[in-house]
């Protein structure tokens, strides 16, 4: 198993639609969708969805727990379950037939103590040998250290496994300290890493040049939403504009865009490429309704075009 994700913050999405959200009355709703959530597991399935696999590893609780496990059971999905004495939160989205408007409802996540800390770092020591990629993806639950994505990326190293951190806030800014290999802030996060409010686009490649110089990234990939991504490393700047789509949702396309960057990388493939597959996947995942991640055949049809039409700079 070459890729292993980390999600300490999971969620179980729950997913309804109603005729129209009012006050006080009580809506009749249609039948929810349940779904496994969080950065790393959202990761994972985009993995499977592209045709590769990978190593779900999350830290649950209670019956949303148990939930979140047997759905990535049910997708064929390797996952190890750290048990945790904490309920895991269930997340509500719904959709608003009338205006087909998306409402969504945002749990706190479960607190995690010092023992089941110490878990995941152990489940990380344990990895088998040939794990080439770790990516710790999403937000740290209650009790977590902002230092903790950190402690992941030395431990990472110590093991010689390949490190992507895709978080924000407090967390980002800790763990660039710890120089992960590969960061994929998107602009707002650049702009905090550079301690500025906001970056104008002549400043973004100067900044990037600076991260990378500084060692706090080996390669630095900017997602820019529907404009794609720039790809730094030390020897040059790359863009990656995807065609323009109709987009339906934005849900889960940073995870996409993840899992074709990480598959095609633990594939062989040269980094360029790489970023063009994460871009498709990114792409694709905004051509689809709700909460769906990305479509196999729509990111191979957007990687096509890619490689026929090269948009770098």
């Amino acid at each position: 198993m070459k890729i292993v994700t980390l999600t300490l913050n999971p969620a179980l999405d729950k997913s309804t639609r109603v005729e129209q959200l009012q006050p006080t009355k009580k809506l009749r709703c249609e039948n929810p969708v349940y779904e496994a959530g969080g950065g790393g597991i959202n990761i994972s399935r985009a993995i499977k969805i592209l045709g590769g696999n990978s190593l779900a590893m999350y830290a649950a609780g209670g019956p949303a727990g148990e939930t979140i496990h047997d759905l990535l059971a049910e997708d064929g999905i390797e996952q190890q379950w750290i048990k945790v004495k904490n309920p895991t939160r269930v997340n509500l989205v719904v959709m608003e037939k009338s205006t087909n408007h998306r409402y969504r409802f945002g749990m706190p996540g479960a607190a995690l103590d010092a023992g089941e800390q110490d878990s995941i770092m152990e489940a990380i020591r344990n990895l088998p040998g040939d794990v080439e990629y770790i990516v710790g993806s999403g937000s740290l639950p209650p009790g977590v250290s902002a230092d903790f994505y950190g402690s992941i990326v030395n431990l990472a190293k110590k093991r010689n496994i390949k490190c992507l951190i895709d978080t924000s806030g407090e967390a980002l800014m800790r763990v660039a300290e710890k120089g992960p290999c590969i960061m994929k802030p998107n602009l707002g996060e650049l702009s905090r890493l550079a301690g500025k409010d906001e970056l104008s686009g002549l400043e973004q490649e100067d900044i990037a040049r600076r991260i990378i110089s500084e060692g706090k990234a080996e390669i630095l990939i900017v997602s820019m939403g529907a404009r794609g991504a720039m790809v730094a490393t030390k020897e040059r700047i790359e863009y990656v504009i995807p065609p323009t789509v109709k987009q339906k949702s934005t849900v889960g396309a940073g995870d996409s865009m993840v899992a074709g960057l990480l598959l095609s990388l633990s594939r062989g493939e040269k980094i360029l490429d790489a970023v063009k597959w994460g871009v498709a996947a990114g792409t694709a995942a905004t051509m689809t309704p709700g909460t769906e991640l990305c479509r196999r055949d729509d990111v191979e049809r957007i990687f096509s075009w890619l490689k026929n039409n090269h948009q770098s700079e």
